[in-house]
C-alpha cells in the first residue's frame, strides 16, 4: 500500500492570513516578552528562575506538538485504524533521544546507580496493579473524549472546543483520583516494587535494553508504514518554505528529536517534562481548602515520583510550561490556518466530559499522564514508563478498534493533516 500525496493546492494571501499571521505575532511577542519579565524578576513569587525556562519549553513543545501532530491520540488512532505507524516513530524517537539525555545527568548524580539511590527527581514510580488500572482508563478515556491532556491542551487553541468540557473533566476526575487515593495506596500501591533498570546494572545496559526494545519495535511497525509517493520537482521559494513550515506536517523524525531534547533541557534545568502537576495540585488546594481532603496525604507527601500535587497558592514552572503549550500551539496554528471551531453537541460535550474524568483519575493514580508517565518515565528508565504506556495503548487500540471515538463525537471526527 502506498500513501499518495494530495496535489498542493495554490496558497495565495488573503486579508484573513494578514490577520491570523499578526495575531500569532503578537502572541510569540507575548510570550517572548512574558520570559523576559520572569528573567528580569527572577520569577519572584511566579514560580522561582526557571519559570521563564520552563515557559519557552512548553513554547517549544506547543509548536511541535502542532505542527508536529505529536498528540497521542492522533499517533494511536492512525495505527489502530488506519494502519499508519508513522505517529509512532515521533514517538519512539523522543523516547531514544531523551533517554540518553538523561543517561548522561544520571551519571554525573548518582555514578554508581542502586536500588537505594534512585533518583528521586526523575519520575520513577512504584509498578502495581493500580498502575495498570490507571493506563487502562487514562487510554480509555483518551478515546472518548478526543485527546490526552496534553492533546486537549494543544488543540483547544485549534478551535476544539471538546475540550474545553473535556479538561472540566480532567479536573473532576482529579478530584475522583484524591478521593479514593486512600484506598487505592493502601490496597494496591504501598509497598509496591519500584523498578528502574540502571539499578545493580548500570546505565550502559540500561540504554542499551531500552534501544533494543524500541528499534524492535520500530522494526515491527514498518508493516505500517506505508512509502509516500513523491512530490515531483519543487522550488524552493518563499512560498514552498511558507507550505512546508506552516502547512505541512513536521516530519516524525525530526519532531519527535526536538521533543527528547526539549526533555532532557527541562529536567537538567527544573523537572521532568509532564503538563499535569499545576492542574492536579489546583484541584487538591481547592479541595483541601473546601475541607474535602486531609492537609496530609500518605504516599503523596511523601518520595512518590511522578507528577505529584501538592497544595499550591501560586503559578509553578509546570504552570508556565503550559500555558507556553497553549500559547505558542495557537500561534503555530494561525498563520496555517488551522483554527476552525468544531461543531459540539449536548451529546459529544457529555462524552467529551466522562472521558476527561477517566483521564483525570488515571493521571491522578497513575501520577502522571502520557507526557508524564510514558515519556518522562521511559527517560529515566523506569519501568512504571512502559507498564503504564502499554495499558493506555491496550486500551486504546481495543477502543479505536470498536470506534468508540466516532460514537462519543458523531460528526466531529477529524483528520489527520498531511
Amino acid at each position: 500500500m502506498t500513501i499518495e500525496v494530495k496535489a498542493d493546492r495554490e496558497l495565495g494571501w488573503s486579508r484573513g492570513d494578514t490577520l491570523r499571521t499578526s495575531i500569532a505575532a503578537a502572541v510569540a511577542a507575548l510570550l517572548l516578552g512574558t520570559a523576559w519579565f520572569l528573567t528580569a524578576t527572577d520569577g519572584e513569587g511566579l514560580g522561582g528562575s526557571n519559570a521563564a525556562l520552563m515557559l519557552l519549553v512548553g513554547a517549544g513543545l506547543g509548536i511541535l506538538f502542532e505542527r508536529g501532530r505529536y498528540c497521542f491520540f492522533c499517533v494511536f488512532r492512525d495505527l489502530f485504524e488506519k494502519r499508519n505507524s508513522r505517529g509512532m516513530y515521533a514517538i519512539l524517537v523522543s523516547i531514544a533521544v531523551g533517554m540518553i539525555g538523561y543517561a548522561v545527568i544520571f551519571s554525573t548524580r548518582i555514578p554508581t546507580p542502586t536500588g537505594d539511590n534512585t533518583p528521586s527527581d526523575a519520575h520513577i514510580a512504584p509498578v502495581s496493579i493500580a498502575l495498570v488500572i490507571a493506563g487502562l482508563a487514562f487510554g480509555l478515556g483518551m478515546v472518548i473524549s478526543g485527546g490526552c491532556i496534553a492533546g486537549h491542551l494543544y488543540r483547544l487553541p485549534e478551535g476544539h472546543l471538546r475540550s474545553l468540557p473535556a479538561l472540566g473533566g480532567v479536573v473532576l476526575g482529579f478530584g475522583a483520583g484524591f478521593l479514593s487515593w486512600d484506598f487505592m495506596y493502601s490496597s494496591f500501591i504501598i509497598g509496591a516494587p519500584v523498578p528502574w533498570l540502571p539499578a545493580g546494572n548500570g546505565y550502559t545496559m540500561a540504554v542499551l535494553v531500552q534501544l533494543g526494545v524500541l528499534v524492535g519495535l520500530g522494526w515491527w511497525l514498518l508493516r505500517w508504514n506505508p512509502p509516500v509517493q513523491g512530490r515531483g520537482d519543487r522550488v524552493v521559494d518563499a512560498t514552498e518554505v511558507r507550505r512546508l513550515v506552516f502547512f505541512k506536517r513536521w516530519p516524525a523524525l525530526m519532531t519527535g528529536a526536538a521533543v527528547g531534547l526539549l526533555a532532557i533541557l527541562a529536567y537538567y534545568k527544573d523537572v521532568p517534562l509532564g503538563v499535569t502537576s499545576q492542574i492536579s495540585s489546583l484541584t487538591r488546594t481547592g479541595m483541601t481548602e473546601a475541607g474535602m481532603l486531609p492537609h496530609f496525604m500518605p504516599g503523596l507527601d511523601e518520595r512518590l515520583a511522578g507528577c505529584v500535587a501538592v497544595v499550591v497558592h501560586t503559578i509553578t514552572t509546570n504552570g508556565w510550561l503550559v500555558i507556553g503549550i497553549v500559547l505558542a500551539s495557537l500561534a503555530a496554528a494561525l498563520p496555517g490556518r488551522r483554527v476552525r471551531l468544531e461543531k459540539t453537541t449536548a451529546f459529544n460535550s457529555i462524552t467529551a466530559l466522562l472521558g476527561g474524568v477517566l483521564l483525570g483519575w488515571g493521571a491522578m493514580i497513575g501520577l502522571g499522564c502520557t507526557i508524564g508517565v510514558l515519556l518522562s518515565g521511559t527517560h529515566a528508565f523506569a519501568l512504571s514508563g512502559w507498564v503504564f504506556g502499554a495499558a493506555v495503548v491496550a486500551a486504546a487500540g481495543l477502543s479505536f478498534r470498536l470506534g468508540l471515538h466516532r460514537r462519543a463525537a458523531p460528526g466531529v471526527f477529524s483528520t489527520l493533516l498531511d
